[in-house]
C-alpha cells in the first residue's frame, strides 16, 4: 500500500469523526452558546481531553510503535504479545491510582489549576468540578485505548482505531438531539453530556481491544512489573508525552487564563473544533503513518527511503494545509456564522470566534509541519530533543498568552499559540537539517514557494468573491442560501488553487503519480504480518 494511500485510510477515517464533530459543535452551539454551562462543559472536558490527545497522539504513538515494532521484528507476534502484556499491566495500575486520586483532588485541581477564573461564579465553578469529576475516567479507557491503536498502527491495521473517536461524538449528538427534542434546561444538557463522554470512552475502548484480537493477539493481564523493555518504554515515553502533547499543554494553560473572561474558554473550543479539521485530517495521518515507516525503513538501515518517507510527507501535508490555512484566513466569520450562529450563539459570538479561527489558519502549516518532524527523531528513539523544543514553546506561548490577553481576550490567546506553534516547527526542523537527519531534495524546495504562491492568488480570488457575495454570506440570507454560496465558493477555490499549483510548477502529475505508486518497503516476513487492509 502506497504511503498517500495509508495517509488516506487514517485521514478518511479522521474526516468522518471531524464531521461528526463539526455537527456536534453545531448542536452545543445553539444549546448553550457561549454561556456559563458552555465554558464549564468545555473546561472541564478540556481536563481528561488534554491527557487523551497527549496518550493518543504523543507517547504511546511515539515510544511505544517502535519498540512493538522490534519486538514483532526480533521475538515475532509472541514476543510481541508478551511485550504489550507488560506493558498493559503497568498501565492499567498507573491509570487506577491516578484516576482515584484525580477524583479525590478535583475541586482542588478545578478552582486553582484549570479554571481559577470561575472562583466569582459559584455555580460555574461548582458544574466544572461535577462535570470534569464523571468525565475524568475516560482518560483511562482512551490511555488504555491509544496503547491498543499503537499495536493496531505496528501491524499496518490503521482503521478501527481512526474510526473509533467517530463514536464520541455519535454518542453527544444523540444526547444533544435528544436534549433538544424534550427541550431540557443546560444543567441537564451539560450532564447528559459528561455522562456520554464517559460512556464514548467505553466504546471506544471496546472497538480497538476487538480489533487487536482480531489481529492474532490476545492481551492478558499480568501483574505489574518494571521489566527492562517497561523501563524502555517509560525513558522514551515521558518526553514523548510531553512532546507530542505540546498544544495540549499549550490549551490547557490557556483555558486556565481564559477562564478570567465570560465566553472566552469556549469561542477558543469553537474555533479549535473548525481547525482540527484539516490538522486532524492531514497532520494526525501523516504522523500516524509515517512514524511505523520510518522506524522501519532506519531499522533497515535503508537512510535513502527514510529521507524519501520524510520529503514525500511534508509535500504532501503543505500540498493540502497551504490552501487549507488561506481559506480560514479569509473566510472564517462566514464559515463560522454558517456552522453556529444560531440558537444561544448569538452574531456577536460569531465575530469573537472568526476572528480566533482566522488566527489559527495562519498557524496552521506550522502545526502539520511538527506532526511531520516529530517522527524523524522519534523513530531514531531520540525523545529528549523534541521534548526540550516543546518546553521552549510553551514558555513562548506561555509568556505571550499572559501579556496579549488583557489587551486581545481570546484572540491574544490564539495569538500565543500560533507563534509557539512555528518557533516549535522551527527548530524541529532546524535540527534535523543540522544533524543531517534530513535529505536534500530540490523538487520539494522549488515547489514550496509556488504552492504558497498558489495558495495566495486563491485567497485573493476568494476576498474578492466575497466583497461580491456580502448578502449571501451574512446572516440576514437564509440558510440554504448561505451554505450553498459557501459551498460553491469552496469547489471554485479548490479548482483555482490546483489549477495555479499545476499551472506554476507547485504540482505535477509526475508527483501525484510517484506519491500514489510507492510502495512500502517493510522487512517483515509475512507469516507473522497480518494483511495491512483489514
Amino acid at each position: 500500500m502506497s504511503l498517500v494511500k495509508k495517509f488516506a485510510t487514517v485521514g478518511g477515517a479522521t474526516l468522518g469523526s471531524r464531521l461528526f464533530g463539526f455537527i456536534r459543535e453545531t448542536f452545543m452551539a445553539a444549546a448553550l452558546g457561549t454561556g456559563p454551562v458552555a465554558d464549564a462543559f468545555n473546561t472541564a472536558f478540556r481536563l481528561p481531553n488534554t491527557f487523551r490527545r497527549l496518550f493518543a497522539e504523543g507517547a504511546f504513538n511515539s515510544a511505544f510503535v517502535p519498540l512493538f515494532a522490534k519486538e514483532i521484528e526480533a521475538n515475532g507476534m509472541e514476543g510481541a504479545r508478551r511485550f504489550s502484556e507488560e506493558v498493559f499491566g503497568v498501565l492499567f495500575t498507573v491509570l487506577l491510582f491516578l484516576t482515584v486520586a484525580m477524583e479525590l483532588t478535583m475541586p482542588f485541581i478545578v478552582s486553582n489549576l484549570i479554571a481559577p477564573g470561575f472562583a466569582n461564579d459559584p455555580a460555574k465553578l461548582g458544574n466544572t468540578i461535577v462535570f470534569a469529576t464523571i468525565m475524568f475516567p475516560y482518560l483511562a479507557c482512551m490511555s488504555l485505548a491509544a496503547m491498543m491503536a499503537g499495536m493496531l498502527n505496528s501491524l499496518h491495521r490503521y482503521f478501527a482505531a481512526a474510526i473509533a473517536p467517530v463514536f464520541l461524538n455519535i454518542i453527544l449528538i444523540g444526547i444533544l438531539g435528544y436534549a433538544w427534542y424534550i427541550g431540557q434546561d443546560p444543567i441537564a444538557v451539560g450532564y447528559g453530556l459528561s455522562w456520554g463522554v464517559m460512556a464514548a470512552g467505553l466504546v471506544q475502548l471496546a472497538i480497538v481491544w476487538v480489533a487487536v484480537r482480531d489481529a492474532g493477539i490476545k492481551i492478558g493481564f499480568r501483574r505489574p512489573r518494571l521489566t527492562a523493555n517497561v523501563r524502555r518504554l517509560l525513558v522514551l515515553a515521558l518526553p514523548a508525552a510531553i512532546t507530542g502533547g505540546i498544544t495540549q499543554i499549550n490549551l490547557l494553560i490557556n483555558t486556565n487564563i481564559a477562564s478570567a473572561q465570560e465566553g472566552a474558554v469556549s469561542s477558543l473550543v469553537y474555533a479549535d473544533r473548525i481547525y482540527q479539521l484539516p490538522l486532524g485530517v492531514v497532520g494526525i495521518a501523516v504522523a500516524t503513518v509515517l512514524l511505523p515507516e520510518l522506524a522501519r525503513a532506519l531499522r533497515s538501515g535503508n537512510i535513502n527511503e527514510a529521507s524519501n518517507l520524510q520529503n514525500r510527507s511534508v509535500e504532501f501535508t503543505l500540498f493540502l494545509t497551504l490552501p487549507a490555512a488561506a481559506a480560514l484566513l479569509v473566510m472564517s466569520e462566514p464559515i463560522v456564522r454558517l456552522l453556529f450562529e444560531r440558537g444561544e450563539f448569538q452574531a456577536s459570538s460569531t465575530v469573537v470566534v472568526g476572528h480566533i479561527l482566522a488566527i489559527y489558519g495562519l498557524g496552521l502549516p506550522a502545526f502539520v509541519l511538527i506532526k511531520a518532524f516529530i517522527p524523524g527523531f522519534f523513530a531514531r528513539e531520540d525523545t529528549r530533543t523534541p521534548m526540550i523544543f516543546a518546553g521552549i514553546s510553551v514558555a513562548v506561548n506561555v509568556s505571550l498568552a499572559l501579556t496579549l490577553f488583557p489587551r486581545l481576550g481570546a484572540s491574544g490567546i490564539a495569538t500565543a499559540e500560533i507563534v509557539a506553534g512555528w518557533v516549535n516547527a522551527v527548530l524541529l526542523f532546524g535540527m534535523l537539517v543540522w544533524r543531517g537527519h534530513w535529505g536534500r531534495d530540490i523538487s520539494l524546495l522549488t515547489r514550496i514557494p509556488r504552492l504558497v504562491i498558489a495558495a495566495a492568488g486563491m485567497a485573493a480570488a476568494l476576498h474578492f468573491a466575497l466583497q461580491w457575495l456580502t448578502y449571501e454570506v451574512s446572516s440576514a440570507a437564509p440558510l440554504i442560501v448561505r451554505a450553498t454560496t459557501l459551498c460553491g465558493l469552496v469547489a471554485a477555490a479548490m479548482v483555482i488553487y490546483f489549477a495555479l499549483a499545476f499551472a506554476i510548477g507547485g504540482a505535477n502529475l509526475g508527483m501525484i503519480r510517484r506519491n500514489l505508486k510507492r510502495k512500502a518497503k517493510a522487512k517483515v516476513e509475512p507469516s507473522t504480518m497480518p494483511d495491512a487492509d483489514a
